[in-house]
């Protein structure tokens, strides 16, 4: 393979404020070749995205390059002035950031910003460049992608504006691609179709891919080679097989062991062999038919007739695919969406729909972490002043004391209290998440809504903020209603799952019983899409039933019968897409919506 890019001794420094520059990123040095991706490993604040960002001659706010080369085709970007750098971005480098809600433009469509890069270098007309962007849109699964372009950032889910990211990203067939936790935000079929475009464009056109990410089960599926880094320095690189089966530094080792959470312990989740449903009056949250939409007149339902009980200090997962009413539900609960039909209940009192006619005390026992802090986090305010005012609006808590409980706060999401005075934009993607955490839990709240709350965070860490989540639930007693797409992660903190498809509730119940046949056809589909700590596990599934009947469709929401016949492969014609499905119920409360009998989902047999 031809080699595109090499960078030799690179030297990064960052300055905290008020302090004097120090080394972030430490004489890093590393090739990548035509069609070669390349993967930078490692937790948060260990350099990888500053790594990344250099290959584009940028350093982030309050860094600096210090030294070293960075070739391009042989040409030292570094050396570049601004224009030609100008030149360079979005052209022969493209960019996917980790966040793409704070990489849009509120104002513009998304059509607009798509196109931009290929128009602004003048690769092609824009006519061409629209009809590129709709190709791209169908590549990616991406629902109308006729029209799709027409709509505002705000009017897709966090997962589709991360596939339209990287749609822009791939408008212009860029020699260099710099992927930036490209499919953190996805769900695990989307993430396939994703991936799969991903390796189709690199080895078609020839591309070279820097491929930074936490998921590591991701990088054995697209990666040639891994380099991990530590504290700004590559500990270890080798073949992505080596790496994965037979890494050597000690720090590899501890990656490997937290790519995959155990499963909950059977003692430790609600037991459904006694047959008995948890009761509705031990229920601090529930929402009973349940409908709630956007758009005019919110007749664009998004969740429909949806009836959940969040036992008290218990954990609820809910899990499916983007766009299938996971964060809207959560913004109903929280009163920021008023429901179309359908009610909220608080201890078996109904709450307003409205947050602006719910009561203060209301308010401070149910908070929300946001799924991203990009957009839930004022970028001119100081952590201190992010976690200050929500204790000085609930609690009444004086300056000593909430100067006090910020440090506490700090400390609970292992921040360093000297992170206090820093700005948003001084934060990895990972330490602004924490922060969102933080400040949820500053009002001692009695039910805390997490949507994606581990989503931007490493697998090291993302492990320790679920035993602080549960640690906390021990020590206080908290309720969680947990949204996630990281189906392992709901396994092992979730006391009941929900699967939620197309707006409707599609299964549901203890999670040993939930991730145990029989499942509800999507559940499989989901189950399967989960990617395997191995190499070629991305070519096996592509091949499965599930893969070929689902994941390569989009959700279609029906008015009748059941919304995925479409996509499954047990579907019953000439029934299911007409009649809803019923309702199969399970001993402890578990409830599969399907037409199939239980045995029939337990075994496959469906020759009678």
């Amino acid at each position: 393979m031809t080699e595109l890019l090499r960078c030799e001794g690179l030297w990064i420094e960052g300055r905290p404020p008020g302090g004097r520059f120090q080394p972030i990123v430490k004489n890093v040095s590393f090739a990548v070749s035509r069609g070669e991706v390349v993967a930078l490993i490692g937790e948060s604040g260990s350099g990888k995205t500053t790594t990344s960002l250099a290959t584009l001659g940028y350093a982030r706010p309050g860094c600096r390059i210090a030294g070293g080369e960075v070739l391009l085709n042989g040409t030292d970007v570094l050396s570049l002035d601004s224009r030609a750098r100008r030149r360079l971005r979005g052209n022969k480098v493209a960019y996917v950031a980790q966040s793409a809600a704070a990489a849009f433009n509120p104002s513009l469509t998304i059509e607009q910003q798509v196109v931009e890069s290929a128009t602004i270098h003048r690769l092609m007309p824009r006519s061409q460049a629209r009809r590129r962007a709709v190709e791209l849109y169908r590549k990616l699964d991406l629902p109308e992608p006729e029209t799709l372009g027409a709509r505002y950032p705000h009017q897709v889910s966090g997962g589709q504006l991360q596939r339209l990211m990287a749609a822009m990203a791939m408008a212009s067939t860029p020699e260099l691609l710099v992927l930036d936790e490209p499919t953190t935000a996805l769900d695990v079929t989307t993430q396939i179709e994703v991936l799969t475009v991903f390796k189709d464009i690199i080895r078609t056109h020839g591309t070279a891919a820097i491929y930074v990410t936490h998921d590591l089960a991701v990088v054995a599926q697209i990666a040639d080679r891994i380099m991990v880094m530590l504290e700004g320095e590559i500990v270890e690189r080798g073949a992505t097989e080596q790496i994965v089966h037979r890494p050597a530094h000690a720090y590899t080792k501890t990656l490997m062991a937290a790519v995959r959470l155990a499963p909950r312990d059977q003692d430790q989740a609600i037991s459904g062999s006694d047959g008995d449903e948890p009761s509705e009056d031990a229920s601090v949250v529930s929402v009973e038919h349940l409908s709630a939409g956007y758009g005019r007149a919110r007749r664009d339902l998004v969740l429909r007739d949806v009836s959940i009980a969040v036992p008290r200090g218990q954990t609820v997962g809910i899990i499916g695919e983007s766009g299938c009413g996971k964060s809207t539900l959560a913004r109903v609960i929280s009163g920021l969406l008023p429901p179309v039909s359908g009610r909220v209940l608080h201890h078996d009192r109904p709450l307003p729909g409205r947050v602006k006619d719910r009561e203060r005390e209301s308010l401070r026992r149910i908070q929300l972490v946001f799924q991203m802090p990009d957009v839930a986090i004022n970028p001119r305010q100081r952590v201190r002043d992010v976690l200050g005012r929500p204790l000085e609006f609930f609690l009444g808590t004086g300056e000593a004391s909430r100067r006090e409980r910020i440090a506490e706060l700090l400390e609970m999401v292992e921040l360093p209290p000297e992170f206090e005075s820093r700005f948003p934009a001084e934060l990895s993607g990972g330490q602004k998440q924490r922060v969102n955490l933080a400040r949820a839990l500053g009002p001692e709240p009695e039910v805390i809504l997490c949507d994606e709350v581990t989503s931007s965070l490493d697998t090291v860490v993302g492990a320790a903020i679920i035993d602080l989540l549960r640690h906390l639930q021990k020590r206080l007693g908290v309720t969680y209603l947990f949204i996630s797409h990281d189906l392992s992660m709901v396994a092992s903190f979730a006391d009941r799952i929900v699967v939620l498809y197309a707006g409707q509730v599609a299964e549901q119940g203890p999670t040993a019983d939930v991730l145990s046949p029989p499942h509800h056809p999507y559940t499989r589909l989901l189950l399967a899409s989960v990617p395997e700590l191995r190499t070629g596990w991305l070519e096996e599934v592509m091949h499965t039933r599930e893969a070929r009947s689902g994941i390569s469709r989009a959700v279609q929401v029906s008015a009748q019968g059941c919304s995925f016949f479409e996509r499954c492969p047990l579907a019953i014609e000439g029934l299911c897409e007409r009649e809803p499905p019923p309702i199969r119920v399970r001993p402890g409360g578990h409830l599969i919506a399907c037409h199939r009998t239980l045995h029939e989902l337990d075994t496959g047999d469906t020759t009678h």
